[in-house]
């Protein structure tokens, strides 16, 4: 039934697999300010103290308990068997996705596992942590890499192409995300205003001024391998309740 699907994901798909998410309830970034490890202006007064937060966040990705959950396989199993086009975005920067198998993605905010050179803006991929001997090789002189993050008061990576895809979409679903921040905050809206149907997937019950024609209710890992066997089927989704999920 579908032919182009596109798929955003947020910080709730990877805090299943046991990811903390950035942001606490009290506004801080794991606590720190967001002004002093999120911004331009916090990187150019401290590197350092910047790339410490990030080296900690790339430990945890990289400690050996943190591994792809179910619904990232699905994801992946559904870019391998769907026969129509499918673009999978993600805000968040970690690897889940590319480790589950997905290849058909786009990362908006960035890559916690690349740095890139300020100068170029070519990426490069880390194998350890950030450090003062991390430069680039496209330079003369090198210039120390950055993190490929998006940070306050940045644009985010590959608007065109999500444009694009979400112009020409039949399917968007948003899996684990708040949908306040824009410019993804928006995307159901274009989805929406180019007919296509739009699913939420969330464990917090649906906000009463959401834009999303169906929202499901429930753990991410549980809900997006039947939304996935549905697409395969060829089913609409919203036809038949799923298991675990509180169908709005």
């Amino acid at each position: 039934m579908y032919r182009q699907i596109v798929v955003l994901t947020g910080a709730g798909i990877s805090a299943e697999s046991g990811l903390r998410t950035f942001r606490d309830q009290d506004g801080l970034w794991e606590e720190h300010k967001i002004e002093d490890v999120a911004t331009p202006e916090g990187y150019a007064r401290d590197p350092e103290m910047v790339e410490r937060f990030y080296n900690e966040r790339w430990q945890q990705l990289h400690n050996g308990k943190i591994e792809p959950n179910a619904a990232h396989k699905a994801l992946a199993r559904l870019e391998q068997e769907f026969d129509g086009q499918l673009l999978v975005v993600t805000q968040n920067i970690d690897d889940l996705h590319e480790r589950a198998g997905s290849r058909r993605l786009l990362h908006m905010h960035g890559e916690l596992t690349k740095g890139r050179c300020p100068r170029s803006h070519q990426t490069f991929l880390l194998t350890d942590h950030f450090g003062v001997n991390h430069t680039c090789t496209c330079c003369i002189p090198a210039q120390r890499l950055r993190p490929h993050v998006v940070w306050f008061g940045e644009m985010p990576i590959g608007l065109d192409r999500i444009q694009h895809a979400l112009d020409t979409c039949d399917l968007f679903i948003a899996i684990g995300t708040s949908g306040t921040v824009y410019p993804a905050a928006g995307f159901v809206d274009t989805a929406n205003h180019h007919g296509a149907q739009t699913v939420e997937v969330n464990l917090v019950p649906a906000d009463r001024h959401s834009q999303f024609q169906y929202h499901l209710q429930g753990k991410a890992s549980e809900i997006v391998p039947q939304l996935v066997e549905q697409i395969l089927a060829g089913e609409v989704i919203g036809e038949k309740p799923l298991s675990g999920a509180a169908n709005v």
